[in-house]
């Protein structure tokens, strides 16, 4: 069974893999679903890219200033930050 999202992405990631998909002749969906699977099955990617979420506070250990963990658009907001910051920095 196939599941319909949504999802958000910088214009200049989709028109590039738009362009990919349609070289390879297949559907952009086909290509995403790839990436994914890759992505998912690279244990060294996973422990890169760790991280706990919420984000707390090293002084008292606590969840940030303004963080409300009953607002889930606001901690997916923070989420879309903080994953753009990390693609302009290349991931580092």
């Amino acid at each position: 069974m196939t599941e319909r999202t949504t999802v958000r992405l910088p214009d200049e990631l989709v028109a590039r893999a738009k362009r990919k998909a349609l070289a390879e002749g297949r559907s952009l969906t086909a290509l995403i679903e790839d990436g994914l699977r890759r992505v998912l099955a690279d244990t060294a990617y996973r422990e890169r890219n760790k991280r706990l979420l919420p984000p707390v506070a090293a002084e008292t250990g606590g969840l940030l200033p303004g963080v409300d963990l009953n607002d889930s658009a606001a901690l997916q907001e923070m989420d879309d930050l903080e994953y753009v910051e990390r693609l302009r920095n290349g991931f580092a």
